[in-house]
């Protein structure tokens, strides 16, 4: 019942931009820190990007610069914009609102940066 639905990824040339989007349904949208993660062929997944309902937000060193994340309360969606590509970017990219009580993930989108 609770969704969160992303959208957005392809794949893309190093240096090329994507911008991704996560819906939320039926949550409080506001109570949530939202977050993008990502989890590459072998990897763990890792924190991208994260953002509270104030609109402070934290980024992985990886990507400082490059990425930013922006959420909109009223349409109940975060964003993920993908600057400056580089191959080692590619993995699944997967939404996550949390608080206390709750921890909710997304189906995932790949993200492919490739010659």
């Amino acid at each position: 019942q609770v969704q969160l639905v992303e959208s957005g990824g392809g794949l893309v040339q190093p240096g090329g931009s994507l911008r991704l989007s996560c819906a939320a349904s039926r949550i409080f949208f506001n109570t949530y820190i939202m977050g993008w993660y990502r989890q590459a062929p072998g990897k763990q997944r890792e924190l991208v990007a994260s953002i509270t309902s104030g609109g402070y937000t934290n980024y992985a060193d990886s990507v400082k610069s490059r990425f930013t994340i922006s959420r909109d309360n009223a349409k109940n969606t975060v964003y993920l914009q993908m600057n400056s590509l580089k191959p080692e970017d590619t993995a699944v990219y997967y939404c996550n609102a949390r608080r206390v009580a709750a921890d909710i993930w997304g189906q995932g989108t790949q993200v492919t940066v490739s010659s």
